[in-house]
């Protein structure tokens, strides 16, 4: 089963949130939607700033812990590298 991780947020540079999952999209229409209680609806990340596909979803998991306990900065540094505007990536994964 393939994986992806994302990062989803609030605003360009706002607040981040790193995530893991099977279905972009439904998961990504959650954090939009506020469907599921907790941080993204708490602090209004709806953003998706960035994902990468992998192959297996260990793979994935292992990749979204990676990146949870890095610096913010490498955070952004690693969105900018895909999406240097911030744009949100939502039209791009629903085409």
């Amino acid at each position: 089963m393939s994986g992806y991780v994302y990062i989803m947020a609030s605003k360009l540079r706002g607040t981040l949130y790193t995530g893991v999952t099977s279905d972009l999209i439904r998961r990504v229409s959650e954090h939009r939607e506020g469907i599921v209680p907790g941080f993204t609806r708490d602090y209004g990340v709806k953003l998706l700033v960035w994902y990468e596909v992998h192959a297996e979803m260990r793979t994935a998991i292992q990749r979204e812990k990676n990146i949870k306990h890095w610096v913010r900065r490498w955070k952004l540094d690693l969105v900018e590298s895909m999406n240097p505007k911030w744009e949100d990536l939502w039209p791009v994964i629903t085409r």
